[in-house]
């Protein structure tokens, strides 16, 4: 594990599930049918949230699964022993995808341990809620663009010359990029990017039979709402506004992520999934 500490943001962020409570399901809700076996997983932001339960069901799948997150070491462990549990192996870099230097660093830690990559899930992100693009300082829109779309050009490119055909990539975008978001204008906008640049990644890349998709979640019961990223009026009737009445959990978004990471998908690419609580958005 790396041991040099990342930057710190302004906001405590992404913060830690192990202080969160209720704390988010992770856990998955079937059995595995080895649609992964032998495959090995990037996941970043991987310590909690969405990231851990696509974490815990890659390895109940088959896959051998590297953690990548910041700085949140007690959360990144408890993944990785999720992973160990279910009879596979972890490994956690600790780390700033904003940084391109850590990314080389991370995939290359994960090749020596693993001689292979598979699949490369895109799932780091940070938000800061402001009601006022005044708000917003260059450092926090430049901080929110560095992680979440610059980390992903960062990460891909550092996977790229390990990426065979078969390979899958699945970037994190979110319902705001489809509906907006009037607290959140830095981080729809990185996620308006996530999606262009998932939709021409696949088509950079399905000629080598690498397919890119993409997952939209809506609200996601995670540490990211709570802990800095949703104002107090936010956060007190957070996940109410979809047609489901509530925030999604994230054992509920792990399962797209699956499909599109396996050959279940194998004539999808540059698509995005909507696990978003029944709010229907154009593709």
């Amino acid at each position: 594990m790396s041991t040099k500490e990342p930057e710190i943001h302004e906001d405590p962020l992404p913060g830690h599930e192990s202080r969160l409570e209720p704390k988010p399901e992770w856990q998955p809700r079937y059995a595995g049918s080895d649609r992964l076996r032998g495959k090995v997983a990037v996941v970043t932001g991987a310590d909690s949230g969405i990231g851990r339960a696509v974490a815990a069901l890659f390895a109940r799948e088959g896959a051998d699964v590297a953690i990548l997150y910041l700085c949140e070491h007690d959360d990144a462990e408890k993944t990785a022993g999720i992973v160990r549990n279910e009879g596979r192996d972890s490994i956690t870099i600790a780390g700033d995808v904003g940084d391109p230097a850590f990314c080389e660093k991370a995939i290359g830690e994960v090749i020596d341990r693993f001689g292979r990559l598979d699949v490369l899930v895109n799932n780091a992100g940070e938000q800061h809620p402001d009601k006022d693009i005044r708000d917003i300082t260059e450092d926090q829109l430049r901080r929110t663009f560095q992680t979440n779309i610059f980390g992903m050009f960062f990460m891909t490119q550092a996977a790229r010359p390990h990426l065979k055909e078969g390979a899958a990539i699945i970037n994190c975008t979110s319902v705001t990029m489809y509906e907006g978001s009037k607290e959140l204008l830095d981080y729809s906008s990185t996620k308006g990017a996530i999606t262009a640049f998932t939709r021409s990644l696949s088509a950079n890349l399905i000629g080598d039979g690498i397919r890119v998709n993409a997952v939209a979640p809506g609200p996601i019961w995670t540490p990211l709402n709570p802990m800095g990223g949703a104002t107090p009026d936010k956060l007190e009737h957070f996940g109410e506004g979809t047609p489901m009445g509530r925030p999604g959990q994230p054992n509920e978004v792990a399962p797209s992520f699956l499909f599109l990471a396996c050959e279940d998908a194998s004539y999808m690419s540059g698509q995005v999934l909507h696990p978003n609580g029944g709010t229907v958005v154009g593709s």
